[in-house]
């Protein structure tokens, strides 16, 4: 995709104020996982119980709360999700707010959020307001007619908006891998060219000449699934 120049944020290093953002979210979780382990080994233990020596593995715990393990499970979810935001924002130069909204779009719209990066870093080069030669729009270089099937009444200034444009990229992939039997690279060929121009390739049985597919795959470790 081509995209006006006009638009191209210029990508390098993170900021200062970048990277402290993005350590942020980390310490924050960190910081949460800590604040509960204290909590927890302070609790007194219930009349007639051993007390606690710090010696014995959380894991094998018997008669825990069944509330301590679902909070101790959110802390490390909590914990996992600041440390994944944090390496993409570092790995592709990424704001760590921009960052935090691809993760948790792609997860909730059951795509892979390395795909989802993968995506967005080809598209638009993270770019919220690129616009392609062939109108494709923002970060996930969505056509207005295409955003139009997901939400009818959308402007093309709405599909600009990060989160809008994400939501409606993410869930035109992830529709498209369902329709191609979750054939990653076929469903990415389609998101390039459209799903009616690769059937009439196919149909004649011509290719579809690009390296799109290549760019956004090379070092994928997944070649198949959401």
């Amino acid at each position: 995709m081509t995209y006006t120049k006009a638009d191209k944020i210029p990508t390098g290093p993170l900021s200062a104020t970048q990277r402290l953002m993005a350590r942020g979210v980390l310490l924050l979780g960190l910081l949460s996982m800590v604040g509960f382990a204290v909590g927890l080994t302070n609790t007194q233990p219930a009349e007639g119980d051993a007390p606690y020596t710090g010696t014995a593995d959380p894991a094998g715990w018997v008669g825990v709360p069944e509330h301590i393990g679902g909070e101790l499970e959110i802390t490390r979810l909590q914990r996992d999700r600041a440390t994944a935001i944090l390496g993409y924002a570092t790995r592709y130069r990424a704001s760590a707010e921009l960052s935090t909204l691809i993760y948790d779009i792609a997860v909730r719209e059951g795509l892979d959020p390395e795909l989802g990066f993968r995506l967005v870093k080809v598209e638009s080069n993270f770019n919220p307001r690129a616009i392609s030669s062939a109108a494709a729009i923002g970060l996930a270089q969505v056509q207005l007619a295409t955003a139009r099937f997901y939400d009818p009444a959308i402007t093309t200034e709405q599909l600009m908006e990060p989160e809008r444009n994400l939501v409606i990229g993410f869930r035109y992939l992830r529709d498209l891998m369902v329709r191609y039997g979750l054939d990653i690279r076929t469903a990415l060929e389609a998101y390039n060219a459209g799903p009616s121009k690769l059937q009439e390739l196919r149909d004649r049985g011509e290719r579809l000449e690009t390296d799109y597919v290549a760019s956004v795959m090379i070092g994928y470790p997944r070649q198949g699934g959401m």
